[in-house]
């Protein structure tokens, strides 16, 4: 991997760590931090493909009150790069992202110890703000609010930076020294890791309104002619059809109330 490849990751890595506090330009996404990876790593298609299956499990990761979501940031960083080191190796393709995917949610999880070591060393600085804060310091406030933002990208761009110093042969010795029973296994590991996140975006947003529009989903994808921009064309178009129907049932003059089922409420003015 040459210099340029790894300043470029780095950065990737460090606007990522950022953005897991900022949430602003989702850095920090496996959707954007793996296709960048794999874009400055000359593996575009494989870093897609690797987004692609991550985006699906973080979905269903988020803060809910004290519970702290996994670190999507060193997941998705970590992982892309583990994928490119092994594609450099010459390793198969399928392989290498199966066990990225696989190693993901450990290094999510390893995520949420640097977190909270970045979070404790932001106690004394807040102190430093408040104090600068009392005095009318802006010029304080903003230094160190900087320096903590920093902090945050260098908790994901330190251990990138590490792992792309580490040979790719090493990476790829260690992939084919996996017997089969355990590549196997982190393949369909890999695979439910995927089902189980949007699974948990499904359970946030199930509603008995919901329920039929995921059940004639689910029957569409099993259709082999119909294409994804087509699966998604049919999404857009029963949403539009629904919202059409909720205003159209919230402002019928039947004296009937919204009851938040929009083809309920038309049939009941019937």
């Amino acid at each position: 991997m040459s210099f340029i490849t790894v300043l470029l990751i780095v950065i990737v890595a460090f606007l990522a760590g950022m953005e897991g506090i900022l949430d602003e330009f989702q850095f920090h996404q496996p959707l954007v931090a793996c296709t960048l990876i794999g874009l400055v790593s000359g593996h575009l298609t494989e870093g897609v493909m690797l987004a692609g299956s991550l985006q699906l499990m973080a979905l269903g990761w988020a803060n809910v009150g004290a519970a702290v979501a996994p670190d999507a940031a060193l997941a998705s960083v970590a992982s892309a790069i583990i994928m490119v080191l092994g594609l450099d190796g010459s390793t198969a393709v399928d392989s290498v992202i199966s066990t990225s995917i696989a190693v993901a949610v450990p290094l999510s999880v390893a995520g949420l110890f640097l977190t909270m070591i970045c979070r404790t060393l932001a106690i004394p600085i807040v102190h430093i703000m408040d104090g600068g804060a009392e005095k009318g310091s802006f010029k304080t406030i903003e230094i160190w609010q900087y320096i903590a933002i920093a902090m945050q990208g260098l908790r994901i761009a330190i251990p990138a930076a590490i792992l792309c110093f580490v040979p790719s042969n090493v990476v790829t010795t260690a992939l084919q020294a996996m017997p089969t029973w355990l590549s196997n296994g982190m393949t369909v590991g890999g695979g439910m890791v995927a089902a189980v996140g949007y699974a948990m975006v499904i359970n946030m947003m199930a509603t008995k309104e919901t329920w039929p529009f995921f059940a004639l989903g689910f029957v569409l994808a099993c259709i082999g002619e119909l294409t994804l921009i087509g699966l998604g064309v049919i999404g857009v178009a029963l949403a539009l059809i629904y919202l059409t129907l909720k205003e159209s049932g919230g402002s019928s003059s039947g004296g009937s109330s919204n009851t938040g089922d929009p083809l309920g409420d038309i049939l009941n003015d019937y």
